[in-house]
């Protein structure tokens, strides 16, 4: 189980003498084996949230606590070899590095054509079309959307942090989104996202609001809170 217990987390201006709060007195438990949503309007502190879990950031004040071990000293490395695998909003390139190193690089092992296949077809594409290339800017924002998608698949783990996963997708079904995540319910998956189709395969909804404490429930005591809220559920039609 994944907790987070009266975070705080605040950032100094530029003459370091004032410091902008961002998170305040933030309390969360995220089950085994579900998917929780993270959603809230923009400057809610969502992706904030996703640092400080996967240790890209430090807490001003309180803890982070994984399998009952307080893990909020662990840098970033250190909490991915105790499972934590992540995808950010915005998906990091490397220059000179084919996507068949990278998949090889998150999997531990030499891959495959078979098992490289197996990676990128889940993400909709054909490894025969990828795996030689290297992730630059060569590629569209959804086709490095993708592939670092199947870098986190590559690499595993219990728990996945995915940051707005949906972004830069377009030619991709939702439904094929929604169908990987799915098959990630045995893990404990957050899900930063304000997709009505991704909430609706969610477990539990986190509502984050800068002026207010979280409110969590499940999806169906969620769901009709957040119906007509700006930016909010906002592609539940014409997706």
């Amino acid at each position: 189980m994944l907790e987070l217990k009266n975070i705080d987390f605040a950032v100094k201006e530029e003459d370091g003498k004032k410091a902008t709060k961002i998170l305040s007195d933030i309390s969360l438990t995220f089950p085994e084996k579900s998917i929780t949503v993270i959603t809230g309007q923009n400057g809610s502190g969502k992706s904030t949230l996703v640092k400080l879990i996967t240790g890209l950031e430090k807490p001003t004040r309180g803890s982070i606590i994984y399998n009952g071990r307080d893990i909020t000293a662990l840098s970033m490395t250190e909490r991915a070899k105790l499972g934590f695998t992540t995808a950010f909003q915005q998906p990091v390139r490397f220059k000179g590095i084919t996507v068949k190193k990278l998949l090889d690089i998150a999997s531990g092992r030499q891959s495959n054509l078979g098992q490289l296949c197996e990676y990128l077809s889940q993400v909709g594409l054909c490894a025969r079309n990828y795996i030689d290339r290297d992730l630059d800017g060569s590629l569209s924002g959804g086709e490095a959307k993708r592939i670092e998608l199947a870098m986190a698949i590559a690499k595993g783990g219990d728990v996945f942090l995915l940051d707005e996963p949906e972004a830069g997708i377009d030619l991709w079904s939702f439904s094929d989104l929604t169908n990987l995540f799915s098959s990630l319910r045995d893990k404990t998956v957050l899900i930063v996202s304000h997709q009505s189709k991704i909430m609706e395969i969610a477990d539990n909804i986190v509502l984050l609001d800068k002026e207010s404490a979280p409110v969590t429930g499940s999806r169906e005591e969620m769901m009709p809170l957040l119906e007509g809220r700006s930016g909010i559920c906002a592609a539940r039609k014409g997706v």
